[in-house]
């Protein structure tokens, strides 16, 4: 048997000939399959000595090699000629205008966001975020929230398992916060938040933004009165308010803010209160020493004051023509 190059010499040839990927099969079947070419030369050193065997086999892959690499050189110069006569027998008139990709806009919640933020950056508070999937203790415990309140039920609320669930406000910040950080605290926290509820002024996710002020001598005054500024700020000096008493078991005392809409009604818009004592002692802050307050201020709700929106729902929806009714700012 003799073993040269004249081997890759006369494949080379042939499949250099072939057109089409058909024929190159063949032609890989020829040399390279089951039983080809070099598969039968394979079986032919079987009666050859060792130290043959070893020369003629180094011999024998290095053709297998060398007829693969001119194989797969071969198909990959039809598939481009094939694909090339494609493209050049597709018209295509240069004329005709180009698809515009027409630019994205905020969404309206979190462009509200953003003007929250800024106004409570402007006087001292830090912005931080949290986690959305909680334990109870940061969620409910040490907020002083009693074990059988209706928020901890399923009803409510969507637990994971016994102690983990998806937050139901970003109170559970405010509490990791008061753990690891330093006093004074001023924080202002916003995110997403779930209860199990749904209709045009509920959704099961939506957004929450807290705020919380730890400090020697803050009293309810101070609170009111960064409250009235903030939303004076938010609707205008012509919005009308009312402060009412209310019960939160995290703060003490407690109220809630309405503003009066277009149609005349008082609308609910935040809760807020002093940071109640059983809260501090569950951090670890001396409740005779500092104090503070604490508020909360559902996003999707002053939207719809905002904007003049009935239906909490339309906020996801992606509807390009409820979005596009509002100028915000585009993305660049």
């Amino acid at each position: 048997m003799k073993f040269d190059d004249d081997l890759i010499i006369n494949a080379k040839k042939e499949i250099c000939e072939t057109k089409d990927i058909i024929n190159l099969n063949k032609l890989k079947i020829k040399y390279l399959g089951k039983k080809g070419y070099i598969s039968s030369q394979f079986l032919l050193i079987k009666k050859l000595n060792k130290k043959e065997k070893i020369s003629k086999s180094i011999i024998i892959n290095y053709q297998k090699k060398i007829i693969k690499e001119i194989i797969q050189k071969r198909k990959k110069e039809i598939e481009f000629k094939i694909n090339s006569k494609q493209y050049l027998s597709q018209e295509i008139d240069i004329s005709l205008p180009g698809k515009s990709i027409k630019m994205g806009s905020e969404h309206p919640l979190s462009y509200i966001i953003k003007k929250i933020e800024n106004f409570f950056i402007k006087i001292g508070f830090q912005i931080v975020i949290g986690l959305e999937i909680e334990d109870s203790f940061h969620n409910f415990d040490a907020l002083n929230i009693p074990k059988n309140h209706p928020a901890r039920t399923k009803k409510d609320t969507f637990w994971l398992d016994k102690n983990i669930l998806l937050r139901t406000q970003t109170s559970n910040v405010q509490i990791r916060i008061m753990k690891e950080k330093k006093l004074p605290i001023r924080i202002l926290t916003a995110g997403k938040v779930y209860r199990n509820d749904c209709d045009s002024n509920h959704t099961p996710m939506f957004h929450q933004i807290e705020g919380l002020y730890i400090n020697n001598n803050v009293n309810f005054v101070d609170l009111k009165g960064i409250l009235s500024l903030f939303l004076n700020f938010f609707f205008g000096k012509k919005c009308k308010i009312r402060f009412r008493p209310s019960y939160f078991p995290f703060t003490e005392p407690s109220l809630e803010i309405d503003v009066l809409n277009k149609n005349k009604k008082w609308i609910e818009v935040l809760g807020a209160g002093m940071v109640h004592p059983n809260v501090l002692k569950n951090v670890n802050i001396n409740s005779s020493k500092y104090c503070g307050y604490a508020f909360g201020i559902g996003v999707e709700r002053l939207t719809m004051l905002y904007y003049n929106i009935s239906d909490i729902r339309l906020f996801y929806k992606n509807d390009l023509r409820f979005l596009k009714q509002f100028k915000l700012n585009n993305f660049i």
